[in-house]
């Protein structure tokens, strides 16, 4: 009785998924194997890798996906089946969790398999409300949340694979990928190992310059909160927070921002927090890693300054 992980598309959320699924066959002493739609790499150290091939599966079909996770449980019988908790991820076991009539549990941050019935923590409300949950049912079915555990470590041999063909039919394939637009390469806000994101307190359009300027120089990614957008200073496409894109980079540098809680709950993943703000009590800087108290204006044109300075 294995535990199975879904690998959505190879990247740091699958990776994430993937230890969240080794942690819970650890602790059932069993095997983790990953399921792959496609011929997605598997990066992550799992112990088998069972490719799933039909011609109906040439693309991204969640109903299709779901009927094929269920054929494969129905032979496996596995204890648990992981998913990245993206909204690919979710899907899928969502329809994985309809067909087979199972209780589902999305965007866990805790598990507790040492019972029959689990114990879980889990994300809701955008991150604002942690809920206490238990779990029991014959495979159980969850979601790992996004950033909340570290990514599983490469694999240091190649898995063993194993081809599944599951029986599926054009009835399976009810959703269907009709077109594509290929995302810019480079640097982009949910990737960008710094964020140099500006609030209110940037005081408009303009204020942006030195923080484009700071986050070029620092490799990063320029983002903003709702208010920003609200206002019409940036896209919505910079937005950070609840209702935007939820980051997780090395630093999160927050200028001009009072740190409401649905701007938190999109950066909270950020390993380091530096606030600089005119406020001392302000939400951000209360419980930023680092504070600079003063004017956005002044002070990060000094770090840039400095930065500059410091590269000759």
């Amino acid at each position: 009785m294995s535990v199975l992980v879904l690998i959505d598309e190879a990247g740091e959320l699958s990776a994430q998924a993937t230890s969240l699924g080794r942690s819970v066959a650890d602790g059932l002493g069993t095997d983790l194997a990953a399921v792959v739609v496609g011929d997605t790499p598997v990066e992550a150290a799992v112990d088998t890798v069972w490719r799933v091939r039909h011609e109906v599966l040439s693309d991204y079909a969640p109903g299709a996906w779901g009927e094929a996770i269920v054929q494969l449980a129905a032979q496996q019988m596995p204890a648990a089946v992981v998913a990245p908790g993206t909204d690919r991820g979710n899907e899928v076991l969502a329809h994985v969790a309809a067909l087979a009539d199972l209780p589902m549990v999305a965007n866990v941050i805790e598990i507790d398999s040492r019972s029959d019935v689990w114990r879980l923590v889990r994300v809701r409300w955008g991150g604002s409300l942690l809920e206490e949950a238990e779990l029991e049912a014959a495979v159980r079915l969850v979601s790992a949340a996004p950033h909340a555990f570290p990514a599983s470590p490469p694999a240091t041999t190649p898995p063993a694979e194993v081809v599944f063909e599951p029986s599926l039919g054009e009835e399976h394939v009810v959703t269907r990928v009709v077109d594509r637009v290929t995302a810019e390469a480079g640097i982009t806000l949910a990737t960008a190992p710094v964020v140099v994101s500006g609030g209110r307190g940037v005081g408009g359009p303009e204020g942006f310059r030195p923080l484009e300027e700071l986050a070029e120089l620092l490799d990063g990614a320029v983002g903003c909160s709702r208010v920003v957008t609200n206002n019409g200073w940036r896209p919505h496409s910079d937005q950070v927070g609840q209702t935007g894109t939820r980051v997780a980079p090395d630093v999160y540098i927050a200028c001009g921002i009072s740190g409401a809680i649905q701007h938190w709950v999109g950066m909270m993943a950020s390993k380091h927090v530096i606030a600089v703000n005119t406020d001392a009590e302000a939400p951000m800087v209360t419980k930023a890693d680092y504070a600079l108290i003063g004017d956005v204006a002044e002070v990060v044109p000094a770090i840039v300054a400095e930065i500059r300075r410091r590269r000759g």
